[in-house]
């Protein structure tokens, strides 16, 4: 479990964070300069708050009320970032070693043989750093952050100097090191479609301030708001079940909604899919069509509408079985149609528009 309840200034910035959560992968989530990193490193120990506290794994790591402020090497969490940090002068074998260093061989409950199988290292074990691939790196980099026998592995835009074929593998590897090691993973990321697939619970930051703590597909949509993307970043999350149509190449996920069309095979038998819509890529009826190329037509009501001062109208859907997602329309459209808070319609998804390489 991580608890944090903390004010932290440096500089102009201001960081104000209070959650709580017992997530197996727990993200930070927001914009650049949202106060995700500060948090993080907080949590490792690499800064100090300014007031509050910090527990995690059943240890209090910082409390100013008391003076206590556990230094980063005595609190057992495995860092990785976005760059490896590997030793240049040492060989992978010996980077690894390296990570036991501070654990005491009574608490070292990660077997060394254990990390290198599960990540795929044996050959890489005598290379020194200057010879391996970005993927490879970050390998090195889990299984070194693994070995301390972490209470807490806290990862820092590991896959954002990655392409996409090797952030696929990576986010394979994290979802391993879950089940296989069951420590808790906290994972700092600004893409959604990494949130959507691992995390359990996102906490969502902007401005140095918590402005949601909760299920992806509750907290992703909010989050799009403060991204640089402006609304080609807005994203929702929809949990759906169903199995693949060897006929036509397609999976049918159900959904009390209605069915989603994905243009792709996913997984393999009847399994819950966690999908990524665009609010750009979600189009409104007010009556269910019938001639057309659209697959995926999900019965909602109109929760809420946020017109801005622009030509664009964010209209937030309660989909029928109580998910919400967000679409991005014009306001032209929404007077037009007519449409307000109460309103019944349909959300149209084109089964193309699916990215089916995340899911």
């Amino acid at each position: 479990m991580i608890a944090v309840d903390l004010r932290h200034e440096r500089g102009e910035f201001r960081l104000t964070a209070a959650f709580a959560s017992k997530a197996r992968i727990l993200a930070l989530h927001g914009p650049s300069g949202a106060g995700k990193s500060t948090l993080a490193h907080l949590i490792a120990g690499l800064l100090k708050p300014t007031q509050g506290r910090i527990a995690a794994g059943g240890a209090t790591l910082a409390d100013t009320s008391c003076g206590l402020f556990m230094p980063p090497e005595k609190r057992r969490i495995g860092l990785v970032f976005q760059d490896a940090l590997l030793f240049p002068h040492l060989s992978v074998r010996k980077n690894l070693a390296f990570g036991r260093f501070f654990t005491p061989s009574s608490e070292r409950r990660v077997p060394f043989e254990a990390v290198v199988e599960t990540l795929g290292i044996g050959h890489l074990l005598d290379r020194r750093p200057a010879t391996l691939s970005g993927g490879e790196k970050q390998r090195a980099g889990l299984a070194r952050a693994l070995l301390c026998s972490p209470r807490l592995l806290v990862m820092d835009e590991p896959m954002a100097a990655l392409d996409f074929a090797r952030r696929q593998e990576i986010m394979g590897l994290i979802e391993r090191l879950r089940d296989e090691f069951a420590i808790p993973i906290l994972v700092v990321s600004h893409s959604a479609d990494e949130i959507m697939r691992l995390a359990d619970e996102v906490i969502v930051l902007d401005r140095g301030r918590v402005l949601a703590q909760g299920l992806p597909a509750e907290t992703l949509a909010i989050a799009g708001r403060s991204m640089e993307g402006g609304r080609f970043s807005i994203v929702s999350a929809i949990t759906a079940r169903g199995a693949f149509d060897a006929r036509y190449g397609v999976t049918k996920l159900a959904h009390p909604a209605g069915e989603i069309v994905i243009a792709a095979k996913i997984g393999a038998g009847d399994q819950q899919v966690r999908v990524l819509v665009k609010a750009t890529d979600i189009a409104l009826a007010k009556t269910r069509p019938t001639d057309t190329s659209v697959r995926t037509i999900l019965a909602a009501t109109i929760a809420a509408l946020d017109l801005d001062a622009g030509p664009l109208a964010f209209v937030t859907l309660e989909l029928l079985g109580g998910e919400r997602i967000m679409s991005a329309v014009t306001r032209l459209a929404i007077d037009e149609l007519g449409l307000a808070v109460g309103s019944p319609v349909f959300a149209l998804v084109k089964s193309v528009a699916l990215d089916e390489r995340g899911m």
